[in-house]
């Protein structure tokens, strides 16, 4: 299914067959493309590219579709490593998995200031829904994994 090409985000560069492989959800899922392209914000004179995971329902292009910004990818980028290093070297040695002390993992500097990585204490459930996040983490392991090891060789490619 090809993505529209006639609304706010100019897709550039497309995936059109995202849905299938869409993590656990492929070939079951309404994200059906991914793009990169200019983004839908854009100003006159200013130009940002974004990215855009493009949702159809079954019917129609869905307003559930989402854009970001390319460094906001990056950002998110940044914290799943982190949080999947934390997970595999840190999380392991609390009780609960994280120090209800000190809830902060990390801060990486970015920008000449630093992105604070935390535990959400102020989730009344946290002691739960980290448990739970562990073992979703883990059971994507895979899938995560693939990515982050073709991320990692096409970062080497290009000089990272």
């Amino acid at each position: 299914m090809k993505i529209p090409v006639e609304l706010k985000h100019k897709p550039v560069i497309v995936s059109d067959n995202y849905g299938n492989i869409d993590g656990r959800y492929a070939y079951d899922t309404d994200a059906q493309g991914i793009s990169l392209g200019l983004a839908q914000w854009n100003d006159r004179g200013k130009v940002d590219i974004s990215a855009k995971v493009w949702r159809h329902t079954g019917e129609k292009w869905s307003r559930q579709s989402e854009e970001l910004p390319i460094h906001r990818i990056l950002d998110l980028a940044i914290l799943v490593c982190r949080t999947k290093q934390y997970f595999a070297n840190e999380g392991y040695r609390f009780e609960k998995l994280y120090d209800a002390d000190n809830p902060i993992i990390d801060r990486i500097a970015l920008q000449g200031d630093a992105m604070t990585m935390a535990v959400c204490v102020e989730n009344p459930k946290i002691d739960e829904d980290i448990k739970l996040f562990q073992q979703a983490l883990g059971n994507d392991d895979e899938i995560i994994s693939e990515r982050l090891r073709r991320l990692s060789g096409i970062l080497k490619e290009i000089g990272f």
